[in-house]
């Protein structure tokens, strides 16, 4: 039996996103060249995630159409709110199964480079000065992407603190209120702050973070190291290594599929443990 090569979409993975995507009606007058299976696109817009090869360097005989097809659909179904609706779902998901930890959180960033610029970059600090960007990421207990956004590279971390906190969404599964806010968050030094420490009390959530001034050696890395695993976990698909897209919407949506996956690959392992 063929083994299944990553990027092509699961059955079960395909009949959770196929009813999140608009539908687009054929015309009956001048109909025009029949359009490219929805689930074709998607695999041609893992393959660019996954490898990172160009969009115009697209295999033909993949089958999965042009790489301007494939962008469009992703421009277009993250304009639809797919992609955020999707991480929604399987942190849904992952809720009911009892697989989420919400008695911690952890945030932490890491910065790539933007090799053509646009919106949300910045000069790198840890690259000479050229042109980056950043991912920030808060995790649960577990090291489950809970959310992620996207700045500039000079852009401090404990800028992105509370963005992070408000942009988890609100996790369905269970009987009662969605669950937004975590018991306890973890950080390292960039996010020490006494003005967001009251911040995060005022949201019900016990800060944790390390000190300025203080040596190394706090032992907040045995809880925090699951973040930089996600962190490596989103950098392991190498379109998110580099940012070869000037739209940030685009590099945006890229790490929201990703996140995705990356939830959908746990809900799978938890499944298969139980």
């Amino acid at each position: 039996m063929a083994r299944r090569r990553p990027w092509e979409v699961e059955d079960e993975l395909w009949e959770l996103i196929e009813p999140l995507l608009p539908k687009v009606e054929r015309r009956f007058r001048y109909p025009g060249r029949r359009r490219l299976d929805d689930r074709k696109a998607l695999c041609g817009i893992l393959f660019v995630l996954y490898t990172g090869i160009q969009w115009e360097f697209l295999p033909q005989e993949l089958g999965y159409g042009s790489g301007m097809t494939c962008w469009r659909r992703l421009r277009d179904w993250n304009a639809a709110g797919v992609w955020s609706r999707l991480h929604e779902l399987l942190l849904a998901r992952l809720q009911a199964a009892g697989a989420l930890d919400w008695s911690r959180a952890v945030v932490d960033s890491s910065s790539i480079r933007a090799v053509k610029g646009g919106p949300k970059t910045g000069p790198s600090p840890v690259d000479r000065a050229r042109a980056g960007s950043k991912h920030h990421v808060i995790t649960d207990g577990g090291g489950v992407p809970l959310a992620v956004t996207l700045t500039g590279a000079n852009r401090n971390d404990i800028t992105q603190l509370m963005p992070l906190i408000h942009a988890v969404p609100p996790v369905r599964g269970r009987v009662g209120r969605p669950r937004r806010r975590p018991g306890r968050l973890f950080a390292d030094r960039a996010y020490a702050h006494d003005k967001y420490r009251r911040q995060l009390r005022a949201q019900g959530i016990r800060p944790v973070i390390a000190r300025r001034g203080v040596e190394h050696g706090s032992g907040l890395g045995v809880h925090r190291w699951v973040v930089e695993q996600t962190l490596a976990l989103l950098h392991w698909f190498r379109r998110l290594r580099v940012r070869w897209e000037i739209r940030d919407d685009i590099h945006e949506a890229f790490l929201s599929i990703a996140c995705s996956i990356i939830c959908w690959r746990r809900l799978q392992r938890h499944h298969s443990l139980r």
